[in-house]
């Protein structure tokens, strides 16, 4: 059974469960698996010798959800082709692939948790509630160490951009 965490994260002003580890800085990043806009399993692993960091929301069709891996999507720029961006959310495959279309999203790999959970349940990101992710960033370096963790209080908030992106140039 994974381990449950009441309380540190609000949803609309609500405290709610998360599934999994509160994940710390300098720890190995645990594995998980997800899938791709076409349906096929993704990895940490499939990104092995990168920068990743890893954008976590409840849903890319709501509107900080949005902002966020739009600004994730322009910072991509700034950072090179050693950093990906990875976007998890428990969306289904289809819609993360007609979001991606519809905003122009091109720097950021939208991935889909909605099978297992597996992310959610390894990152400690699953909220059990309602079987969404809770926001929160993590940037994991080339040896695939954490090197930044944000989990945002409450899920209606932003997270801090600049402190991920800055984490994520000095894993460089």
């Amino acid at each position: 059974m994974s381990e449950e965490r009441k309380g540190e994260v609000t949803f609309g002003g609500n405290p709610v469960t998360l599934v999994g580890p509160k994940i710390q800085v300098g720890q190995k990043a645990p594995e998980f698996e997800v899938l791709d806009n076409d349906r096929k399993p993704v990895t940490l692993s499939s990104f092995a010798g990168k920068i990743r960091i890893i954008s976590v929301v409840p849903s890319l069709e709501t509107g900080i959800c949005d902002a966020q891996t739009r600004k994730f999507n322009e910072a991509a720029a700034s950072l090179g082709n050693h950093v990906v961006i990875l976007t998890i959310s428990a969306d289904l495959p289809f819609t993360q692939k007609r979001w991606c279309a519809a905003a122009g999203i091109e720097q950021v790999h939208t991935l889909s948790d909605h099978m297992e959970m597996s992310f959610g349940k390894a990152y400690g990101t699953y909220m059990k509630e309602h079987r969404l992710e809770c926001r929160a960033v993590f940037v994991i370096d080339s040896s695939d160490r954490v090197v930044y963790v944000e989990y945002v209080p409450e899920v209606a908030q932003h997270p801090n951009y600049e402190a991920a992106i800055e984490a994520a140039k000095a894993a460089q």
